[in-house]
């Protein structure tokens, strides 16, 4: 059994090792994934494919430059905590490992075969994999160590956008006939090399740049999410905390005290003992970089001890008050001179804590608004990407895009609908996923460009009356569905034989 200790040669290598894989599995999701949007073009003939995988490259890059951070922690969340950010770079390595290895593999698997299949889903069923494993290994309940609130959520997403674009391209297929009466429109693309009539070429390269701009600013920020916990494992004294938003650690010793007492009264979910602990060494944290110390911790806002429990002057709350904190501080030294590996793990803990608390019914509503506040305040010191992260995963993406396309285009444009596909059916399923793709990126919520658009397609076609090939459908259709589990199961299992 490997044995990954701090600083060993082995874990630098295998860390090394990470953030290789990492590169090549956003390289390999750039030809896997948009061939999705070269498809039209380059199967229409409205562009050369060696133009349309370069302008489609370009594209991409943007997207990711311009694309945010929410997806990206969006899917590092659904991680427990006390993965995120271990006390060193060592245990990083079974996770990481796990996580590329089982996305990688799934994603040449599909490709291999020339079955559109989401990136998305191999990096999300791989994390949720991690994370069952990972309760088994602490001894946690399965509801304890998952976060299945957000793995819910972002399921969901998963899972409604290629409806939506299913019907949405059905109805805009449908729209635009009864509106355009161009017959270039809805004619296969003819024979030889000859282009479609200009006007029809330049919206298929349109679509085309659309779907290729909100593709990298959506499956951009995933590699990112990934690329910043390698960089973690690899450098945790340079990159564990933001160095833009280090300031706000220690917190305001009020504020430290509030986000104490709300977790010894609210959070009895699973990460109570965790979290708590975390929020007790930022208050020493803070209390010692004030140069104080507060005894009783100040009393909730707005009659937050309604519900009967805990209220300031109990005698639990009293315990922590004056004596947690002599003790924590007893045990930590100088709590100012926390590590900044061990203040980003404590800052994951009380996120992670004040996110359960904020999910809870009996909590009253003021408390929830003083927690999310909390969580708002935090958020920044932990969740963040280096501009060479972002140009690294947007290079990757984009170079990617420019190999391996042909098995996925011939995929889409001959094999999904019983007729071949029509710029206006390519034209109606790009604009619907481009448009998909890119609010779903900019409100935090992962979404599959392979799924949209092909689901986008196969409604254009429904859409036109043509119907789809039931035979190539149901092969994506179960490739779809065997993803999750699949990959759950590996990642699962390479994590915990790796982390033993």
């Amino acid at each position: 059994m490997l044995h990954f200790t701090p600083d060993s040669p082995l874990s630098i290598a295998m860390l090394a090792l990470c953030g290789v894989l990492v590169c090549v599995f956003e390289f390999v999701n750039g030809f896997h994934d948009t061939a999705n949007a070269v498809a039209t073009v380059i199967y229409t003939r409205s562009l050369r494919p060696a133009m349309a995988v370069v302008l489609s490259g370009i594209m991409n890059f943007f997207g990711v430059l311009a694309g945010g951070l929410s997806v990206a922690y969006a899917l590092v969340e659904l991680l427990p905590p006390d993965a995120l950010s271990p006390p060193d770079g060592a245990p990083a390595v079974p996770m990481l490992l796990a996580l590329f290895g089982t996305a990688l593999a799934w994603n040449l698997f599909t490709w291999r075969a020339g079955i559109p299949n989401s990136s998305s889903h191999c990096v999300i069923g791989a994390i949720v994999g991690v994370a069952i494993a990972d309760s088994f290994l602490h001894g946690r309940h399965l509801g304890d160590g998952v976060d299945w609130q957000q793995v819910t959520k972002v399921l969901e997403a998963l899972a409604f956008s290629p409806v939506l674009g299913l019907i949405g391209a059905g109805l805009l297929y449908g729209l635009m006939r009864a509106v355009v009466k161009d017959p270039a429109l809805y004619q296969p693309p003819p024979k030889g090399d000859a282009p479609p009539r200009g006007w029809v070429r330049w919206l298929l390269v349109g679509t085309c740049s659309a779907v290729s701009f909100s593709h990298g600013s959506n499956d951009g920020q995933k590699s990112i999410g990934l690329i910043m916990l390698t960089v973690v494992g690899l450098w945790p004294a340079l990159y564990a905390l933001n160095p833009q938003q280090a300031h706000r650690l220690p917190l305001p010793v009020e504020h430290a005290i509030q986000m104490q007492q709300i977790l010894d009264q609210y959070d009895h979910d699973g990460l109570r003992t965790d979290a708590l602990a975390a929020a007790a060494r930022l208050r020493a944290q803070s209390e010692s970089a004030a140069g104080q110390r507060v005894d009783a911790p100040a009393p909730l806002p707005n009659g937050a001890d309604q519900t009967g429990k805990n209220a300031p002057g109990d005698s639990q709350t009293e315990v922590i008050g004056t004596q947690g904190t002599t003790q924590q501080q007893a045990v930590l030294g100088d709590a100012a001179d926390m590590s900044p590996v061990v203040q980003r793990g404590d800052v994951f803990q009380v996120v992670a804590g004040l996110k359960k608390v904020t999910h809870q019914a009996a909590v009253p509503a003021s408390v929830k608004a003083t927690a999310k506040a909390l969580q708002a305040e935090l958020k920044p010191v932990v969740e963040f990407a280096p501009w060479w992260v972002r140009l690294l995963s947007a290079a990757c993406l984009s170079l990617g895009t420019m190999i391996g396309y042909q098995r996925i285009v011939r995929t889409l444009g001959e094999k999904i609908g019983r007729t071949h596909l029509t710029p206006a059916q390519g034209a109606s399923a790009e604009l619907v996923g481009a448009g998909l793709i890119l609010t779903a990126g900019y409100t935090g919520l992962p979404v599959s460009t392979t799924h949209i658009v092909t689901a986008g397609i196969a409604g254009s076609m429904l859409g036109s009356g043509s119907g789809v090939q039931r035979g190539m459908v149901g092969r994506i259709v179960l490739a779809w569905l065997a993803t999750l589990p699949v990959t759950i199961i590996l990642a699962a299992l390479l994590f915990y034989v790796l982390s033993l």
